[in-house]
């Protein structure tokens, strides 16, 4: 009876972590609707979407039989989803393909890797394919001995070192950075003109235990 509820507790903190995560994605939309300067729209945008990239493990959660693990392959899916329909790219112009084997996370490890996919395809959909230009996006993951490995590779426009600057300051590969510190990750990108592809070699973190 005891470990019933316990499990019953944890479903119903998820589904309140995850309504509120919901409520702050409604207030930076209703917010955006107030907004007419396109750099500000933007920022708003970005912030809702690693929003929703964090209410879709406490979704996943709420939902699952081990509330302790995420399952990667279908919260990869869920994420790109949402990132193409928040950018109003349509599927038969960039195409997403992935490649996820059918691992479980820690919820730390998972939110971390959730953003980072979060901010590299978000790249890809802002810079790879400028005018409508088609194309696709892979997304890798694989585990590998001692650890695991993440790609994420465009076929888009690319550029150059000298070009490159203002992406690379960009503060979603910024966060990239961080969020690899956070799993003991080492980022490694390769950009040219046949596109660009940012690999992410990473651990699993311990989940913390409760005292």
């Amino acid at each position: 009876m005891v470990l019933r509820e316990k499990e019953v507790l944890v479903r119903e903190i998820h589904h309140r972590v995850k309504n509120n995560l919901q409520i702050i994605s409604s207030l930076l939309n209703l917010q955006a609707s107030c907004v007419k300067d396109k750099a500000a729209l933007e920022i708003l945008r970005e912030s809702q979407n690693r929003v929703r990239a964090m209410a879709i493990v406490h979704e996943q959660l709420h939902r699952a039989r081990d509330y302790s693990r995420i399952d990667l392959p279908e919260y990869v899916a869920s994420l790109t989803t949402n990132l193409l329909r928040s950018y109003g790219v349509e599927a038969k112009v960039v195409t997403v393909k992935l490649d996820v084997e059918p691992v479980a996370l820690t919820i730390d490890t998972a939110i971390s890797c959730g953003l980072i996919i979060h901010e590299l395809v978000s790249n890809c959909l802002k810079h790879a394919f400028p005018g409508g230009r088609k194309g696709q996006i892979n997304i890798l993951l694989h585990g590998e001995p001692g650890g695991f490995r993440l790609s994420v590779r465009d076929n888009g426009v690319g550029f150059s070192d000298t070009a490159s600057g203002g992406r690379r300051r960009s503060l979603g590969l910024r966060l990239v950075n961080i969020l690899a510190e956070q799993i003991d990750g080492v980022v490694r990108r390769k950009h040219n003109k046949r596109g660009t592809e940012c690999v992410v070699r990473f651990r699993e973190t311990r989940q913390k235990e409760a005292a």
